[in-house]
This record gives C-alpha cells, structure tokens and sequence, in this order.
C-alpha cells in the first residue's frame, strides 16, 4: 500500500530547530520527487511548497521564507526524506505535509504531487 507518513513535529521555541522526517511505505522512492509544504491549522488546502528534492537529490527548491534555514535531504535506501528546520519562526506554525510526484525530475507547486500523507504539526511558541 503506497503511504507516506510524516513525524518530528511539536512544539518549539523561536530560534530552535526540529527535524522532520517522511517515511515511504509501498513504492519505490528513487522514482519520485518529494516535497514538504505546510498549512495553517484550519484552513484547508495543502499550502505552499517549503522545500523540494528531485529523485536522485542532486536538486532543490527553496523559496525565500525557508532559504538558508531549511534544509531538504532523502536516502532512497531507507526510504526517507528529511526536513531540518534550524532559527524557527513562530511564522514557521503550520501542519506540515510531505508528498511524493511520479518523476524523478524537482517539482515544486503542489498541483504536481500525487500522493499525500496526514501531516504534523510544528508549532513554534515561547
């Protein structure tokens, strides 16, 4: 059965750090682009992407709110995909998703993603 099941979410204080990870069951995940995106509690949707990882990972995408503070990175092997998440926001609040597209090749907007897991809420908060 595919699946994808994100973990590491919590809470956090301004400035600190989490490590999320996205564990794939059911597929072979070299195959596929990955990325992580996040929503506020709430409001439905998937958001914007935060970080994106081509099959192989010699590629990533970051957009402005996440460069230079987050960091994407996978092991086919194991099946993982991990989100590093250093100088934590409290605009970083969010449900956070990972999603898998059927290419190899870096895909950002989230119209592109297929498969979908539940989410995990990071919440950063003095």
């Amino acid at each position: 059965q595919f699946q994808l099941k994100e973990s590491g979410g919590g809470l956090v204080q301004p400035g600190g750090s989490l490590r999320l990870s996205c564990a794939a069951s059911g597929f072979s995940l070299d195959s596929y682009a990955i990325g992580w995106f996040r929503q506020p509690q709430g409001i439905q949707g998937k958001g914007n992407s935060i970080a994106s990882i081509s099959g192989q990972g010699s590629r990533t995408y970051y957009p402005d709110s996440t460069k230079g503070r987050f960091t994407i990175s996978r092991d086919n092997d194991k099946r993982t995909v991990s989100l590093q998440m250093n100088n934590l926001k409290p605009e970083d609040t969010a449900v956070y998703y990972c999603a898998a597209a059927r290419t190899s090749n870096l895909r950002v907007g989230p119209e592109l993603y297929e498969f979908w897991g539940r989410g995990t809420q990071v919440t950063v908060s003095p």
